[in-house]
C-alpha cells in the first residue's frame, strides 16, 4: 500500500459515523456512571455503625422531599448525618475527577493530575496557613466571616501553584509535561516544608486540624461545609461545558487549535482558575485525597474516547461515584474505627499511576 493511500482516512457508515467513533459508547458510559453513582448513595446512606434497610432509606428520603412521614431515629441518622456526608462527597468527588479531566486535556498527558503535579499539596498549604496564622491573627472574627475564610485561602492558593507550574513548564508557549511533573514534585516538596513549618507553630487544636488535611476525610460533614464550597464548585464546573471543544482542539496541538478559531490563552486562562477553584473547594473541606483526578478520567478515556464533551461529565459523575464507594469502605474496613479516606484512595490509586506511567513509557526504555 502507497503511502498516500495508507494516509487517506477510512469511509465513514451509512449513518455518517467514522470508524472508531465511541460517541454511543460514551453515552452508555455516563448512564452508568449515573447508575454506580445513584447505587453509591444508597449505600453510603444505608450503611454505616447502625445498617437501615435500602427500601427503608428510599422511604425516608421520599417523605423528606414531599414533607410527609415523621422524623424517628433512622430518618435522623439518614437526613442529618449521613445526608450532608453523601452530599459533600459527591460535590469533592465531582470536583477532583472534573479537575483532573480538565488538566489532562490541557497538558495533554493523561498523567496529569492536581495531586501528582503539585496543586493539592500548594492548596493544602495555604489550608493549614488560614488555620494556623489567620486563626490567630483573627480570633474575633464572626463565625459566617470564618466560614469562608478557609474555601478562600485554598482557592488563591491552589490558584497560585497552577499559576508558577504553568509558568515554569511554558515556554514559547510550548508545555513541557517533563518540566511540569518535576517542577510539580519540587513545589510540592517546598509545601511540605512550609507546612512543617506551621506545624511547629501550631498548637494542639490546630495540629488536629492539621492532621484531618493531610489525611483526607469526609467525617464531620455539616451543612455549612457544603455552602461554603458550592459556590466554588458550581462555577468553575458551569465554565467546564464551555471548554470541551477548546480542549478537543489542544489535544491537536496548540497551532492546529488556533487554527481551527479556539483562542488557545483563553482556553488556558480558563481551564486553570476553574481546575484550582475545584481542588481549592476540595481540598478546603475534605483535606487532601489523591488519585481521583487521575484514576478516573484515564478510564472514562479508555473505554469513550477522548471527547471532552463525555469526558468532562462521565469523570465528574464517575469521581462522584468512586470517592462515595470509598468513603462506605472507609467506614466499614476498620469498624467501629474510620480509615481516613485519603488512605485508601492513595493504597489504590498508587499501582494504578504506576500502572499507568509503565504503559506510557517511550519506546527507548526497552
Amino acid at each position: 500500500m502507497s503511502l498516500e493511500a495508507s494516509a487517506m482516512p477510512a469511509p465513514a457508515d451509512t449513518r455518517g459515523r467514522m470508524p472508531g467513533d465511541r460517541a454511543g459508547t460514551g453515552l452508555v458510559v455516563l448512564a452508568a456512571a449515573s447508575a454506580l453513582l445513584v447505587l453509591a448513595g444508597l449505600m453510603a446512606l444505608a450503611i454505616g455503625p447502625v445498617t437501615i434497610p435500602a427500601g427503608r432509606v428510599v422511604e425516608i428520603v421520599f417523605n423528606a422531599l414531599t414533607g410527609q412521614g415523621v422524623p424517628d431515629r433512622d430518618a435522623i441518622i439518614v437526613l442529618d448525618l449521613r445526608l450532608p456526608r453523601l452530599i459533600l462527597g459527591a460535590m469533592v468527588g465531582a470536583a477532583l475527577g472534573l479537575s483532573g479531566a480538565t488538566m489532562q486535556g490541557l497538558f495533554r498527558n493523561p498523567l496529569a493530575d492536581p495531586g501528582i503535579v503539585g496543586v493539592s499539596s500548594g492548596a493544602a498549604l495555604a489550608a493549614v496557613f488560614s488555620i494556623v496564622m489567620l486563626g490567630g491573627l483573627m480570633p474575633a472574627l464572626a463565625p459566617e466571616v470564618n466560614r469562608w475564610t478557609l474555601p478562600i485561602a485554598t482557592f488563591v492558593g491552589g490558584l497560585a501553584t497552577t499559576a508558577l507550574l504553568y509558568a515554569i513548564a511554558t515556554r514559547r508557549g510550548m508545555t513541557a509535561v517533563t518540566t511540569l511533573m518535576l517542577a510539580g514534585i519540587a513545589v510540592g516538596a517546598l509545601a511540605a516544608a512550609l507546612t512543617g513549618y506551621l506545624v511547629f507553630r501550631s498548637n494542639d487544636l490546630q495540629l488536629r486540624t492539621f492532621t484531618f488535611w493531610t489525611l483526607g476525610s469526609l467525617a464531620g460533614a455539616t451543612s455549612a461545609k457544603i455552602y461554603a464550597a458550592l459556590p466554588f464548585v458550581l462555577a468553575a464546573g458551569a465554565a467546564m461545558p464551555f471548554l470541551a471543544r477548546g480542549l478537543n482542539a489542544l489535544a491537536l496541538g496548540e497551532s492546529e487549535a488556533f487554527q481551527l478559531g479556539v483562542n488557545v490563552q483563553t482556553i488556558k486562562r480558563v481551564a486553570t482558575v476553574a481546575s484550582a477553584a475545584l481542588v481549592g473547594a476540595a481540598v478546603s473541606v475534605a483535606g487532601v485525597i489523591g488519585f481521583i483526578g487521575l484514576v478516573v478520567p484515564h478510564l472514562v478515556r479508555l473505554v469513550a474516547g477522548p471527547d471532552h464533551r463525555l469526558l468532562l461529565p462521565a469523570s465528574a459523575i464517575g469521581g462522584a461515584a468512586l470517592l462515595i464507594f470509598a468513603d462506605v469502605f472507609a467506614r466499614i474496613m476498620v469498624a467501629p474505627a474510620e480509615l481516613p479516606i485519603g488512605i485508601l484512595t492513595a493504597t489504590f490509586g498508587a499501582p494504578f499511576f504506576l500502572w499507568l506511567l509503565l504503559r506510557e513509557r517511550p519506546v527507548g526504555w526497552d
